[in-house]
């Protein structure tokens, strides 16, 4: 039976990047698949899939209630003419205001909380506001996937939905033929590799602190940052940071990337050092190009680094913290750090393989339209 599928999210990069091969997936089986989002550089090539594109504006971090308000209308409008059979939604403003949207057309909704971000870490009236959008949005949702069960449970404790209606999934999955690669050499010379947006909660500036202390320390070693500077963000790192980064004393930037591959190839370990996560991807993607990672003890990165074995868990907020377990990594000999290497993939190759999120999903979709 041929559907039509609406996915709404905050880019097209998001889709391109992360969600490729679900929605090719959804393509294959004669779906009619509708992408709701912002213009940018990837409308054309989700195009060329066969995907059908609506633009839309959307304020991707705040909350302004005028341009929230703007963004439920165009929903609306955008549903309304198209009657998708079901909604998929992902990041916060696309969850909230795609629910509210689909639920008022009654289309089934399936959300994907992806991680709970910024959003449960702020205090005051700005988490307490997004916690009463939530628990709009989402009390009608049919249901609602999450990538961790801290994540999960926390959002559970906050937002009153039946459990019954939500489950887990390994990220958004991870191609395993595209994403592979041999472990390094690990000869004398050691990269390390972070790949992130240069946003205060990802960890940047401790990596920063991090990198510095151990160069103190180290020769043979090189500290490499790939990633975007959204000086319009709210919790990017200053001006006076990113200088810091683009002078290259210390940290070589690599800018942005669309394709990490050839990034993660020449790096020997990447490190993540953020506050919390859902399932980090750039871990997925290193795990699975078999690179041993270092990452913060917090939801969503634990789940991707067993301690000692595929790599190291440090305490998030602090680069002293960071530089031990960098110093451990460096103290290991060659074998070890390959032996590291190869459980990084096999980890990958068992849990995060995206054929399991693909079949879930396809479940869940015939579920909710049978």
């Amino acid at each position: 039976m041929s559907v039509k599928i609406a996915i709404i999210i905050n880019t097209s990069w998001n889709i391109y990047n992360f969600r490729r091969g679900l929605v090719k997936s959804l393509l294959n089986e004669g779906h009619d698949v509708i992408a709701i989002t912002p213009n940018d550089a990837y409308v054309s090539k989700l195009k060329e899939w066969g995907v059908i594109h609506h633009p839309v504006e959307v304020d991707g971090s705040g909350l302004n209630p005028v341009r929230d308000l703007k963004y439920l209308r165009q929903l609306k409008i955008i549903l309304r003419a198209e009657q998708p059979d079901i909604v998929l939604s992902y990041t916060i403003k696309s969850n909230i205001y795609g629910s509210l949207a689909a639920k008022s057309l009654k289309i089934p909704v399936i959300c994907n909380v992806s991680g709970l971000g910024t959003t449960f870490l702020w205090k005051g009236w700005i988490r307490r506001a997004a916690i009463t959008l939530y628990n709009r949005a989402f009390r009608s949702t049919d249901f609602t996937f999450f990538q961790n069960q801290d994540d999960r449970k926390l959002f559970l404790e906050q937002v009153k939905i039946s459990p019954s209606k939500t489950g887990l999934l390994p990220g958004s999955g991870i191609d395993l033929f595209h994403f592979k690669g041999e472990p390094p050499p690990f000869s004398r010379s050691i990269t390390f590799l972070m790949i992130s947006r240069l946003i205060i909660e990802k960890g940047v500036l401790e990596y920063l602190a991090a990198a510095k202390k151990v160069l103190g320390i180290h020769e043979n070693v090189k500290f490499q940052l790939l990633g975007k500077y959204e000086p319009e963000h709210k919790r990017c790192i200053s001006e006076e940071d990113f200088e810091q980064i683009e002078s290259g004393n210390w940290i070589e930037y690599l800018g942005e990337k669309e394709d990490v591959k050839e990034a993660i190839t020449a790096a020997d370990l990447v490190v993540l050092p953020s506050y919390r996560e859902g399932t980090p991807r750039t871990l997925l993607e290193a795990a699975a190009m078999s690179r041993p990672l270092i990452a913060t003890d917090v939801p969503g990165c634990r789940e991707v680094v067993s301690d000692g074995a595929n790599g190291f868990l440090c305490v998030a907020q602090n680069a002293d913290s960071l530089v031990k377990k960098i110093e451990l990594f460096l103290a290991l000999n060659p074998e070890e750090k390959q032996a590291m290497a190869k459980t990084s993939r096999a980890l990958v190759e068992e849990r995060f393989d995206e054929q399991i999120v693909i079949a879930e999903y396809s479940r869940k979709i015939k579920q909710l339209l049978s």
